[in-house]
């Protein structure tokens, strides 16, 4: 189930945060009496000839105190998940109206100029940025030379002869004759965020839902 959230408003915190799982409890503390009831019938109707071995004894207790535990355990992660989405929600709420950097490869154009990023895991010696029309034809190439590790951001204006207002781009980076792996990145708007099965996604303005794991950095 998702549940979805378009302003950073405060709003009262979940009464889910303080749920206490009573029936649970309630069943647990009724398996340990009925067990205790039928050890001590066992120890009264006993021959007394034959009694209870001390160690058959205490390894029937130990059962149902690993029981008991087990299902202790279990309310507790229980609770401890069901806190911790909400708590995720409520941070992701904050996000709102912000800017992100994800992957990507849309130019985002603003007064007429494009702005765009890629990241290297290593220094090049020469970076290139096609850039290219709606068509997927190359309309421009922007030579950034050398580059080190890490992520770089750029910016281009279209000639009169590039009209088109909708353009993606593709980073080459390289040392020497040798390629080197280039992630495209990208800022967006974060419109909302949302929850599913745990995971924090963010519904943003051009790119759609992408989780928050993806995020490369926030503005």
């Amino acid at each position: 189930m998702s549940t979805t959230t378009a302003t950073s408003s405060s709003s009262a915190l979940p009464s889910s945060l303080f749920n206490s799982s009573s029936t649970s409890s309630d069943k647990t503390n009724e398996a340990a009496d009925r067990f205790l009831k039928l050890l001590v019938t066992q120890m009264q109707n006993q021959d007394p000839l034959n009694p209870m071995d001390n160690a058959q004894m205490t390894s029937q207790m130990a059962q149902i105190s690993t029981v008991t535990g087990i299902e202790k355990l279990n309310t507790t992660m229980e609770g401890v998940g069901s806190s911790f989405s909400q708590m995720q929600l409520m941070q992701g709420v904050s996000l709102v109206g912000h800017q992100v950097v994800v992957e990507g490869n849309q130019l985002s154009m603003t007064d007429g100029s494009g702005i765009g990023g890629f990241e290297i895991n290593s220094a090049a010696t020469n970076v290139t940025v096609e850039i290219k029309d709606a068509g997927g034809k190359v309309v421009d190439t922007i030579d950034l030379g050398a580059a080190k590790a890490g992520q770089h951001g750029f910016e281009w204006t279209p000639s009169t002869a590039a009209n088109s207002s909708s353009y993606t781009f593709s980073v080459k980076a390289k040392v020497g004759s040798t390629e080197l792996p280039a992630t495209s990145l990208v800022t967006d708007h974060v419109d909302a965020v949302t929850t599913k099965d745990g995971t924090l996604n963010l519904q943003l303005r051009n790119g759609g839902e992408v989780a928050y794991s993806k995020v490369k950095a926030l503005s």
